[in-house]
């Protein structure tokens, strides 16, 4: 198992602005958070097997987060060209969910639990629009706010911002795991 240290500064190496290890104890979990899920705003719902409703309850999710001990939560920045600059926050989605998929790959062997902004972003189409199951279950990946995690404080008690400035877009990710070393 790698250092969860040399995770953090792997993290920050390959793009992203922060991370930082908490205890999950100190993340707050509401089921109230999946609302934004439900309300559609990000056009998912119903769309990827690890968005709502596919993923599962959320009072499922939650008790399955709570299981671990351990979040190593990460932070991207990216510019935007302005506020409305929407094909900015895609490719900046984009690159964060490729910065995360290469942590993942450095944790293989390992048991954790990987959560991201928004919906999966490991296929370009996910299959559940197809009908079929997921093509790579092993690297598919659901939302924090899926899991009912209020992202607003996970940002606060990791001592980063929530916002970074105008015409920037924040993103963030966190893997949940037991063995700290």
């Amino acid at each position: 198992m790698k250092n969860w240290r040399e995770l953090i500064d792997a993290a920050v190496s390959i793009g992203a602005k922060k991370a930082s290890l908490i205890s999950v104890e100190d993340i707050s979990f509401e089921p109230a958070f999946r609302n934004a899920c439900i309300q559609n705003s990000c056009g998912m719902y119903g769309r990827c097997w690890m968005c709502p409703p596919d993923v599962g309850p959320v009072d499922e999710l939650i008790s399955r987060a709570k299981q671990y001990r351990y979040a190593l939560v990460f932070q991207t920045v990216f510019p935007l060209e302005d506020s409305y600059d929407i094909e900015g926050m895609l490719a900046a989605g984009k690159r964060h969910n490729n910065l995360l998929q290469t942590l993942c790959d450095q944790m293989k062997g390992e048991s954790f639990l990987c959560l991201t902004c928004g919906a999966c972003g490991v296929c370009d189409s996910c299959a559940k629009v197809e009908g079929i199951p997921c093509r790579f279950p092993e690297k598919s990946t659901a939302s924090l706010e899926a899991y009912g995690i209020d992202v607003s404080q996970l940002a606060r008690a990791c001592e980063m911002n929530y916002m970074n400035g105008v015409n920037t877009v924040t993103y963030f990710g966190a893997f949940l795991f037991d063995n700290l070393q």
